[in-house]
């Protein structure tokens, strides 16, 4: 989780790590928030979080609501026949049944729709994620609206899951900038060449010695001649 903060940093500096946090535990559980997630499970949790963030906040008042036995859409006056009726769920039903009935929760989410104006997946897409299950859970709802597919082509942010990793213009763009970098491109084509040099170092090395020994014989043969001269003259 800490390296897709970091990465979100490099866009954002100042991103709330609060946010990332959230978008982790759509994936992972609470216990287990230092595990690896792949990119795309992060990718299309985090979409989810960041476009439906105060509709997601009031969803999870909604299902608190639902786990205690309370109806979020009915005004339950406080008298001790309702309260009683109130802890029944919370101690019975909740404690053995995981979750919330899904019809129920649909309902209370389509209220929500109608009644708020910030930002929240079409309903008609939400029914169609709930239409598989009896009951469900917090964290397994938002997990069904980051894998539905509808609810990703709504938003238009990123592609199908399957061609997120798949963008071939992108793919040419990166080589036409890769190539207007002075040598690397050299330094990439050259290293098949790379393995060969070894056998053809020996020579390259020892060749520059002879030359110079050479030299120094002629010099010596010359330093002779000169001196023989000079008797000669003498």
């Amino acid at each position: 989780m800490k390296e897709y903060h970091c990465l979100l940093q490099l866009l954002c500096p100042d991103f709330p790590l609060e946010l990332t946090q959230k978008a982790a535990r759509i994936v992972l559980m609470d216990d287990a928030m230092d595990c690896l997630m792949s990119f795309s499970d992060f990718l299309f949790a985090f979409q989810i979080q960041f476009y439906y963030s105060e509709f997601l906040d009031s969803v999870a008042a909604i299902y608190e609501d639902l786990l205690s036995g309370k109806n979020p859409n009915t005004v339950i006056v406080p008298t001790s026949s309702s309260g009683q009726h109130r802890q029944r769920p919370a101690l019975g039903g909740a404690g053995t049944l995981e979750g919330v009935e899904a019809s129920l929760f649909y309902q209370c989410l389509e209220n929500l729709c109608d009644r708020h104006k910030y930002s929240c997946p079409p309903p008609a897409l939400v029914k169609e994620a709930l239409s598989n299950v009896q009951r469900l859970t917090f964290y397994g709802f938002l997990m069904a609206l980051s894998k539905h597919r509808g609810i990703n082509q709504a938003l238009g942010a990123l592609p199908d899951k399957g061609d997120l990793m798949h963008d071939p213009a992108m793919d040419e763009e990166l080589e036409r900038l890769l190539a207007q970098v002075p040598g690397l491109v050299n330094s990439v084509t050259a290293s098949p060449e790379a393995s060969c040099l070894p056998s053809r170092t020996p020579p390259r090395v020892g060749s520059p010695w002879r030359p110079l020994h050479h030299s120094r014989k002629v010099d010596g043969e010359s330093d002779g001649s000169t001196e023989e001269t000079d008797e000669s003259e003498t």
